[in-house]
């Protein structure tokens, strides 16, 4: 999975992925600094029979990450090899590796 999380009353999905990431990653961005990708609607990872909307973002960022709150820990590599696994959420298998393959072409 990556980072992020569900809406607090009365905020928007860019709030939201601000305020995941700082307390997951430690990691402050400002609007202007985030990209929006786009939104996703599928299944939910370990919730049978739930789907969620997501909206996506992307930054980039220079540093050391650690992981907060929830997070048990981090892994980087490579989105295809990452694709080969069997136990990746769907939101990440179906709509955000494929999308960092696509960037990496470019």
């Amino acid at each position: 999975m990556q980072p992020g999380g569900k809406p607090e009353a009365g905020e928007t999905a860019l709030q939201t992925i601000i305020r995941e990431i700082r307390e997951e990653l430690g990691l402050s961005f400002t609007a202007d600094e985030l990209q929006y990708d786009g939104e996703w609607i599928g299944p939910a990872a370990n919730e049978a029979e739930t789907m969620i909307r997501a909206s996506l973002y992307s930054a980039a960022f220079d540093g050391e990450l650690v992981p907060l709150a929830e997070l048990e820990e981090l892994l980087w590599i490579d989105p295809q090899v990452a694709l080969e696994r069997d136990d990746l959420a769907p939101l990440l298998r179906d709509r955000v590796l494929p999308l960092a393959i696509e960037r990496s072409k470019k």
